[in-house]
């Protein structure tokens, strides 16, 4: 049930109406699917899914799944990052922001990564994404969820959104802010938001919002676009959040939610929700109980200026080119197995840091494996003969890959992203694709699922494929279709990961993390 000041608040503001907004078609909450379009379109998928679908109202590549005992973290399309676990209503946002690819995006509330993979879909590998958040452990999570639905171009930040900011001041040309709320809408979902939530929580929740987005107003490139998303009903939070938005940033207007989409879905705003400042709630958009989700509040802002040419498909622009040419320079000055950390911290953050991981790692990650690309593997290699070692084994694994600008960084080899160093905490640039060990290049479990479609040695599976359960389990297999050799393994062409092919037989290479137990 609902706490008692969030029914009283609610009762006074919507009147008769509570009962019918309030009351949701089912007993709980919905479950869904949001297919990536980085892996296959949504009718492709509909007719492959081995489990029933109903089409969302909330997003075009999104899904409604009414099977009770649909398990989405166990299914191997899950795994080839084919489709993001995610209610319904929470896949709304994303596409709001009319992302196009080329752009410069930020999330700057990612994790655990629903929107995220949203954004980078539609950026199709061109330009940048920065995915953001700041608590440790989630940000491990999110770099996970973005490395398994086949990101190439993220960059992954552990930071303040000041900090992002006051380093990249007007540089992206799209900034969503999913931000953390007092979570009304998840009352049905996570029974612990019904008992944290009172008074307290919602003006704490909306005075960090404010913060939050005074941060993403200052990171926005003249022209360019925010979304602004809650999961609450809360006033302070949503139309009230915004209107004060608009007073203290004059260089931004309000625009149609769903200007930049050819569908509608749920209601528009609400009059007695503004704290009294001029807003055109037309043009924000609910999401109540009643029309099938848990609850969101979007609004979209426009920064006033001339929005950023984008670069020509396979382009890079001139800074782009001197960032790249600093991470290349960068690269030459490491040592063998040394990679130098993002930036110093203090004492006092380090400790923040390590105890936020160790708080949350069990419930939301579990235990994690080293990552050879991460931790350093390969000492004995100096960063030429891991770059040599690299071009020798992308010459006749995946040769599309040859001429990418590639770096080193922490032992591993990394195709990276353009992108400036600023000194942030940054967790991931682009795509660790190996490193050298024992005088051998292994490659990474991010290389495959990233780039497996081009790897020219597959091992492809079915979902009818008894198989398919051998490889998640980490179990070795026959081979049938990949040569000796390492190979990407492929479920209906969706890749999952890398093996390494011998006598008939495949051996397996999934990471023990992501493991079927």
């Amino acid at each position: 049930m609902p706490t008692e000041y969030f029914e009283q608040r609610e009762r006074a503001l919507l009147g008769p109406r509570y009962a019918q907004l309030y009351a949701a078609p089912q007993q709980t909450a919905e479950r869904g699917v949001t297919v990536s379009a980085l892996r296959t379109t949504p009718e492709q998928f509909a007719q492959r899914a081995d489990f029933p679908l109903e089409p969302s109202p909330f997003c075009k590549a999104a899904f409604v799944v009414h099977q009770p005992d649909f398990k989405p973290g166990r299914h191997p399309y899950h795994h080839a990052g084919v489709f993001y676990s995610q209610e319904p209503s929470a896949s709304s946002a994303a596409p709001l922001l009319g992302v196009q690819p080329g752009m410069r995006v930020l999330d700057l509330c990612a994790a655990p990564g629903g929107k995220s993979s949203q954004l980078a879909a539609a950026l199709q590998g061109r330009g940048v994404l920065v995915s953001n958040e700041y608590v440790a452990a989630r940000a491990e999570i999110l770099k996970s969820n973005l490395e398994r639905m086949g990101v190439s171009n993220a960059v992954v930040l552990n930071e303040t959104p000041a900090r992002i900011a006051e380093a990249l001041p007007e540089f992206f040309d799209r900034v969503l802010v999913d931000a953390p709320c007092s979570g009304e809408g998840m009352f049905r979902k996570e029974p612990v938001a019904r008992q944290q939530h009172c008074e307290a929580l919602v003006k704490q929740c909306a005075e960090l919002g404010a913060q939050i987005l005074d941060c993403a107003a200052a990171a926005l490139a003249p022209g360019g676009q925010l979304v602004y998303s809650t999961c609450t009903f809360a006033p302070e939070e949503d139309e009230a959040q915004v209107a004060a938005f608009l007073q203290r940033h004059p260089e931004f207007a309000l625009a149609d939610v769903l200007g930049n989409v050819d569908y509608t879905f749920g209601s528009a705003g609400e009059e007695n929700r503004t704290g009294g400042l001029p807003l055109d709630v037309s043009k924000v958009r609910r999401i109540w109980p009643c029309q099938g989700g848990e609850g969101h509040f979007i609004a979209r802002l426009v920064k006033a200026g001339t929005p950023r040419t984008l670069p020509a498909p396979g382009e890079y622009t001139p800074e782009e080119q001197l960032w790249l040419a600093a991470a290349a320079e960068q690269s030459k000055k490491q040592k063998p197995g040394k990679g130098k950390p993002a930036r110093a911290e203090s004492r006092d953050a380090r400790a923040s840091r390590r105890e936020n991981a160790r708080v949350l790692r069990e419930e939301v990650q579990g235990k994690r494996g080293h990552r050879a690309g991460d931790s350093g593997a390969g000492e004995s290699a100096s960063p030429a003969q891991s770059l040599a070692a690299w071009h020798e084994f992308a010459a006749r694994y995946f040769p599309a890959l040859a001429d990418r600008p590639a770096v080193v960084h922490g032992g591993g080899v990394l195709l990276p992203v353009p992108f400036p160093q600023t000194g942030l905490h940054v967790l991931r640039a682009g795509v660790f694709v190996g490193s050298v060990q024992k005088g051998r290049f292994i490659p990474e479990h991010h290389l495959f699922t990233a780039f497996g479609a081009q790897c020219t040695n597959r091992e492809e599976l079915t979902l009818a494929d008894p198989r398919v359960t051998d490889y998640l389990s980490g179990r070795e297999m026959a081979a049938s279709t990949a040569a000796d050799g390492w190979c990407c393994v492929t479920v209906d062409g969706y890749p999952l990961g890398g093996g390494k092919v011998s006598a008939g037989r495949v051996k397996n290479h999934y990471p023990k993390a992501l493991r079927l137990l």
